[in-house]
């Protein structure tokens, strides 16, 4: 599987062209996410949000997509971000703070028909609320399983997105499951979707947390957002 970020134009693998051109965005990347990276809090209602002084960058997906991974991928920590073989076990806002430079907010999952009704409506508003209230939110990642492309709760929460005025841009993960060409064509598929999105980022990241696939790009791309 290729590791690079995907371009709208022409939906092709921009790859890293000119290594010399790119290493210094790669070890600002590395750097960042080298250093120390703690958790600040857990929020399950907006008065428990920690103060937004900060860039934040915020991980959302299905239930059982990866984001724990994905976190602990990126920080280098096996264990940062708790992993769970019960689906839709995260119903809080999970804060991290990296290097006091960027934080890093794991969202509840979402589409887990096995959790209560009652549960889902009080993490769903309190996300909605959090996405559509907070300044320092530069950029929210909304994970999509490769294997699965994006479904019907995945497209309700683009137009979310959409509607809370919040940049975001499509990850894929799990990519490692997947053969080139099934690769191509769920992340052609993807990328069109997405680009019909006022709010999205016009581009994607194919990763994969257990092989590192795209892990030094993406960093790359999020140590960017902490300049911002």
């Amino acid at each position: 599987m290729v590791d690079n970020p995907i371009n709208e134009k022409g939906l092709t693998l921009t790859g890293i062209t000119d290594t010399a051109e790119q290493a210094p965005n790669l070890e600002a990347g590395r750097w960042l996410f080298a250093q120390e990276c703690r958790f600040i809090a857990a929020a399950a209602n907006l008065s428990a949000l920690p103060p937004d002084s900060l860039p934040e960058v915020a991980f959302c997906g299905r239930s059982n997509v990866g984001k724990s991974s994905l976190v602990n991928a990126l920080t280098g920590r096996r264990m940062l971000a708790r992993t769970s073989q019960t689906p839709g076990r995260t119903r809080q806002l999970i804060f991290f703070n990296l290097a006091d430079r960027l934080q890093l907010v794991d969202l509840p999952g979402y589409g887990y028909a096995a959790a209560s009704k009652s549960d889902i409506r009080s993490w769903t508003q309190l996300t909605r609320q959090f996405l559509a209230g907070r300044a320092s939110l530069r950029r929210v990642m909304l994970l999509i399983d490769a294997r699965r492309g994006i479904q019907k709760a995945d497209a309700q929460i683009m137009d979310l997105l959409d509607e809370a005025a919040v940049s975001w841009a499509v990850v894929l993960t799990k990519t490692d499951k997947l053969k080139q060409t099934e690769f191509e064509r769920v992340a052609e598929t993807s990328l069109k979707t997405a680009s019909a999105h006022v709010a999205a980022w016009p581009g994607l990241w194919p990763t994969s947390s257990q092989k590192q696939t795209g892990i030094a790009e993406l960093r790359a791309h999020l140590a960017s957002l902490a300049e911002a």
